[in-house]
């Protein structure tokens, strides 16, 4: 009895110990670390204005929705990297979840992109989801949606003017029943919702 419970538990700690050894967090996994490279060569790519970098990230049937809710294709994104004083200065994405099916990934991360605006520096901070399609050794991006969590401008005004109180006794003005002050008219009485007769 005795040797057998020791079998019994020599054998569960050969099978329990393995178990934990080969457990990994999401940021240790092989997937995690190399969907990681390849945002970050999108990244770059789009700061450095690097069209040849870009299009080895972007499928030819790309679909990206902006945060604002644009839709651009992958020859419209490229396009903006040649349009002066556009596009994001910085862009930094981080990967929280990689989930591979097959020939397919599914990437879901945060953002923060920074770009010059109207009234100052503008920075950005969102979510994204990218959807990646293993083709020829090479992860390339289907579809693409950004949402914006937070959005910030620096230098611009942040307090709404207040609106002016008016001093008027009665500041209404009732048309062709009660014309103010100089209506020879009396005002309505307070609370009610009939026009004097």
């Amino acid at each position: 009895m005795r040797s057998l419970f020791i079998a019994l538990f020599l054998l569960l700690a050969g099978v329990i110990s393995p178990a934990q050894q080969t457990t990994k967090t999401a940021a240790e996994s092989p997937e995690f670390r190399e969907m990681q490279q390849v945002e970050d060569r999108w990244a770059e790519a789009i700061t450095k204005r690097d069209q040849y970098a870009l299009e080895l990230v972007l499928a030819p049937q790309y679909i990206g929705i902006s945060a604002s809710g644009d839709v651009v294709t992958r020859n419209q994104q490229i396009s903006h990297l040649f349009v002066k004083n556009e596009g994001p200065q910085s862009l930094e994405q981080k990967v929280i979840n990689v989930r591979v099916v097959g020939e397919v990934a599914i990437v879901n991360g945060t953002y923060v992109m920074s770009w010059k605006g109207e009234k100052g520096p503008v920075l950005e901070k969102g979510i994204f989801t990218h959807v990646y399609e293993h083709v020829r050794n090479n992860w390339v991006c289907l579809n693409s949606q950004r949402t914006v969590v937070a959005e910030e401008t620096k230098g611009a005004v942040t307090e709404k003017p207040r609106a002016k109180r008016s001093d008027a006794e009665l500041p209404v003005h009732i048309p062709l029943i009660y014309k103010g002050p100089d209506s020879t008219k009396a005002p309505p009485a307070p609370g009610t919702d009939q026009p004097p007769q």
